[in-house]
């Protein structure tokens, strides 16, 4: 990467410490660059990426997922075009909107937050991360799906593999072969309860999706298998660092989680602008299907193009003072968060809008309010320093907090 206007390579430990710094000079000095490690052309400004994500002119193509996704996954709903991708995203969608989502998946997400925070709300202390995000969402998925709750530890194991697998910029062999090894034993786990789900149906997700029919397409069992896997890691890894992104965004700004404690309906607006400001993903990879003009240059045809959503959301262009966090914003439209029109970056846009945004954001709304009525008074715990970890995905690796446990 290019040193001339001292711009840390992503790969580096100086980059992982703190890449917004790194972020505004890519924005402001070097807007296309290409970065040899990753054989990408990496883009950070606001304009640039909403164009790639929303691609009106079929200028970009998610065929990098052949070798990004399909290692660990299989052939998923993300690299499908077309007709092919609508009809498959048709087949999956209801269950993430609408009545499904209420009636069907909300009292799903209510029992799961409780049981958690039932496990701490009498000691006064808790790891917001360990003992609560990075459960809560896989344990939600698998119940959606179904499955087992004895086996819930092993989804935590096989998302974690495949999040290292998709964050493995450098290249490290292990976790590759990790990440493919969970996709082997995710499949011997799903293959035979998604047949006996076809057989015997039940009222849940995994059921849902076996009897999905769109203009006569139904999904294979592999597709099945593709999607449950994609499903339990994004949407495990990406609402565990939401929940911990937005709680230590609000510790920081105390008069913001005041404002929030005492009106509930201020936690859309707060997640939202969690996601502007300390995005889950940091970066999402696309190709170029023809040669692009961009900001800064041209990206020829089969390139890689790494648009890094942490440095778009905080473009000057598009949003005053982006390196303050709040919640009271009048340049990010909460209504419009968690949809295709959405004007942050978070949950991409356009065709390939995360699926999944309106669970994520019940989930974020049912576990936020669920852990300020458990902690009336949360706290930072003494002495701790909120740090942020990662790269490709990005978040607190560890909160701990002190509260007055609240007896019933």
């Amino acid at each position: 990467m290019s040193a001339a206007h001292h711009v840390p390579d992503i790969l580096s430990p100086e980059f992982a410490a703190n890449p917004y710094q790194a972020y505004a000079v890519m924005r402001e000095k070097e807007p296309l660059l290409w970065h040899e490690a990753t054989k990408s052309y990496i883009i950070s400004r606001y304009e640039d990426v909403e164009r790639v994500f929303k691609d009106k002119k079929a200028e970009f193509t998610t065929d990098n997922y052949d070798w990004q996704l399909e290692p660990v996954h299989g052939k998923t709903i993300l690299q499908l075009s077309g007709r092919e991708h609508a009809v498959r995203r048709a087949l999956v969608a209801p269950a993430f909107r609408g009545s499904d989502l209420q009636q069907k998946f909300l009292p799903v997400i209510e029992r799961n937050s409780r049981e958690l925070i039932d496990a701490f709300r009498h000691t006064g202390s808790a790891d917001i991360v360990n003992d609560y995000a990075t459960r809560f969402p896989v344990n939600v998925i698998a119940d959606m799906l179904g499955l087992s709750k004895a086996d819930h530890a092993r989804f935590h194991g096989w998302y974690t593999a495949v999040i290292a697998f998709l964050g493995n910029l450098s290249g490290d062999p292990e976790v590759a072969a990790a990440g493919e090894r969970t996709r082997v034993e995710f499949a011997e786990y799903m293959l035979p309860i998604i047949r006996e789900r076809r057989d015997t149906p039940g009222d849940d997700l995994l059921s849902s999706l076996c009897a999905a029919e769109v203009d006569g397409v139904r999904m294979s069992d592999e597709d099945i298998k593709a999607f449950c896997s994609l499903l339990l890691a994004a949407g495990g890894e990406t609402t565990d660092k939401a929940i911990a992104g937005i709680l230590a965004n609000l510790l920081s700004h105390p008069d913001q989680l005041a404002a929030v404690r005492a009106d509930r309906s201020l936690i859309p607006a707060a997640f939202a602008e969690t996601l502007r400001y300390t995005p889950p993903v940091q970066m999402i990879m696309r190709q170029s299907a023809t040669e692009v003009e961009v900001t800064g240059g041209t990206i020829p045809a089969g390139a890689t193009v790494t648009c890094l959503i942490g440095a778009a959301n905080r473009d000057e262009r598009r949003y005053r003072d982006p390196d303050r966090f709040d919640i009271f914003r009048d340049d990010l439209t909460t209504t419009s968060a968690f949809s295709a029109a959405a004007d942050h970056l978070a949950f991409a846009l356009g065709r390939h809008f995360c699926v999944g945004a309106l669970l994520a954001k019940a989930e974020v709304e049912v576990g936020l309010n669920q852990l300020l009525d458990a902690m009336p008074d949360l706290r930072l715990a003494d002495g701790h320093q909120l740090v942020e970890h990662g790269v490709f995905t990005r978040g607190p690796k560890t909160l701990p907090v002190r509260f007055t446990p609240v007896t019933a």
